[in-house]
């Protein structure tokens, strides 16, 4: 490898990848700040995310590169990408096509609030 391609490289070297190669992604509206979801990546997916400037995700459910919004049309387009100071962490802040970023149709995949009930908790919408 040449030196120019370890340094282009050294980004990716810098992230703590877990046992099976990924990283958890939590991916935040650009505007508004909300939290839309949590997800994967890994080398190839957050290499992707930065060259194509969309969010492209690592499925764990299909062991396959998942470029967000492919069959939904719900693109998330990176405004910017944060790792954490433990290195084990990317925050990227999106701006979320149709504010739609839940495969459920919800504007983010935290819509159930647990509130306490008599009964015990429960999860609500």
């Amino acid at each position: 490898m040449s030196d120019k391609n370890a340094q282009s490289n050294n980004w990716l070297d810098q992230v703590t990848w877990n046992e099976q190669g990924l990283v958890a992604v939590i991916a935040q509206e650009f505007d508004t700040g909300d939290v839309l979801m949590m997800a994967w990546m890994n080398r190839e997916s957050l290499q992707l995310t930065l060259e194509k400037g969309e969010a492209v995700y690592w499925s764990r459910s299909r062991k396959n590169i998942w470029h967000k919004g492919e069959e939904s049309g719900h693109v998330q387009t990176v405004k910017s990408i944060h790792l954490d100071c433990d290195g084990d962490t990317i925050l990227i802040k999106v701006d979320q096509k149709d504010r739609i970023a839940c495969h459920t149709g919800e504007h983010s995949c935290f819509f159930l609030d647990l509130e306490k009930t008599p009964n015990g908790p429960v999860w609500k919408k």
